[in-house]
């Protein structure tokens, strides 16, 4: 028996292959793939895995991507696909969203994943809030408070669609890739360390801002595709988990 987990992000699709639909299952495999490539998921990554007894997955990429994405879950297995979708509570956590089924699946899911991570490590005592940063095409900042409760987050442009914002609205700026300095002393250092700083700068005000609300420190979790380009500009203690998502689908799927 085993469960699969997809999260199509916005640039990229990553999968994952559980022992069973459990947070703490056996991580049997898996892999990513660009969103131009997945027409070649089942051929390229799939061929030759046991059947998955079922799947969850999120996306944020548009009906389009998903029907591709069915169309190989169908070649590969003919599994019938499950997509998760936010609500009003899951998993320990309320969803304090104005319409809670417009947060996007990704977030929802990180969310659960990350206050599924504070109650197993509080072992029956006092359960810490959470700052979930997820870093990709888009950021997003969300503020978990100790009793599970989702007060709200931020949605920031991540690295690439900063510099491309740059590249558009001025002269001069198309530049190769740089990287973070303390002081930038090139244009392509300057770039990538300006958008580092403004990154690291959101998270860290809403991390007062979320100690301020519960009287206590929040834990900082990093996660998604560029969380490591980040994690250099971060000063305050952090922790960059990759499963995020993932697990957060494996506790809604145990809830099923």
């Amino acid at each position: 028996m085993s469960f699969l987990v997809i999260d199509i992000g916005n640039t990229r699709l990553k999968w994952a292959v559980y022992a069973q639909a459990d947070p703490h299952a056996t991580l049997l495999g898996s892999g990513a793939a660009m969103l131009e490539a997945i027409d070649d998921l089942a051929r390229a990554h799939w061929r030759g895995m046991p059947r998955p007894e079922g799947m969850l997955g999120c996306a944020v990429a548009g009906d389009a991507i998903r029907r591709r994405v069915e169309e190989q879950l169908a070649e590969a297995w003919q599994l019938q696909p499950c997509w998760a979708g936010s609500g009003s509570s899951a998993a320990g956590v309320h969803n304090g969203y104005e319409h809670p089924n417009r947060l996007g699946a990704d977030r929802w899911a990180a969310l659960l994943g990350a206050r599924g991570r504070m109650v197993d490590r509080a072992d029956g005592g006092p359960v810490a809030p959470a700052l979930v940063v997820m870093v990709g095409t888009a950021v997003t900042v969300d503020a978990l408070d100790h009793e599970g409760n989702f007060l709200g987050g931020l949605i920031l442009p991540g690295f690439g669609l900063m510099l491309r914002a740059l590249e558009i609205g001025t002269a001069g700026l198309k530049v190769p890739t740089g990287d973070v300095r303390d002081f930038p002393t090139n244009t392509s250092d300057a770039l990538m360390s300006g958008g580092a700083d403004a990154i690291a700068g959101a998270l860290e005000r809403m991390h007062r801002r979320l100690e301020r609300r519960c009287g206590m420190a929040p834990k900082l979790i990093l996660s998604g595709g560029a969380a490591s380009k980040l994690a250099a500009s971060v000063e305050l203690p952090h922790e960059q988990i990759e499963t995020l998502i993932f697990e957060g689908l494996l506790r809604l799927a145990a809830q099923r």
